[in-house]
């Protein structure tokens, strides 16, 4: 039971970070030998932090009744991902790449990537995402999977690489 209330912690704090909560939660294991860190129980931790998300942006959330065009283009950016995973648990390849040495890379080489979209122009707002880059968000998402990749941050990489602000980048990316 202290366990499930440590790594609770752990993605709880990391999940609002654009650094991987799923990475955190197989490091603390390793360090501290958790016989309980696996992929349902990272699953059931990602349903509290979703519910975290969904009570703190609900304004946006009901908005989505009044812009329907808004929540088709974040309904589509999510099907990527949501495929993805489902080919990867049913083949196993997602259980072959939950190691340390795959997190350490990932958590550099996507460091430095969302250090690099973060200096291109800003200029596009949320009320201007389209189709095209709700898709490229989406398919940017995939890699999320891994762990050691972040999805918020690699939302947020992809949105910034296609020129939205900080702000509206992270927004995207938590909705």
């Amino acid at each position: 039971m202290i366990e499930i209330l440590i790594l609770s912690l752990v993605q709880g704090i990391t999940e609002f970070l654009p650094v991987s909560s799923s990475s955190h939660l197989i490091i603390i294991s390793k360090i501290t030998n958790f016989n309980n860190q696996n992929l349902t129980i990272d699953v059931s931790l990602h349903v509290g932090s979703f519910l975290a998300v969904v009570t703190y942006f609900y304004k946006d959330i009901y908005n989505f009744i009044e812009n329907k065009k808004l929540f088709e283009k974040i309904l589509i950016a999510s099907l990527p991902v949501l495929i993805a995973g489902y080919v990867m648990i049913e083949t196993g390849v997602i259980e072959k790449i939950r190691n340390i040495k795959v997190i350490g890379w990932t958590t550099f080489i996507f460091g430095i990537l969302l250090y690099v979209s973060d200096k291109f122009k800003l200029e596009k707002s949320i009320k201007q995402l389209n189709l095209k880059s709700s898709l490229i968000i989406g398919i940017f998402q995939i890699l999320s999977l891994i762990p050691g990749v972040s999805r918020s941050g690699i939302s947020i990489t992809a949105a910034r690489f296609l020129n939205y602000k900080r702000y509206d980048a992270a927004k995207i990316s938590f909705l």
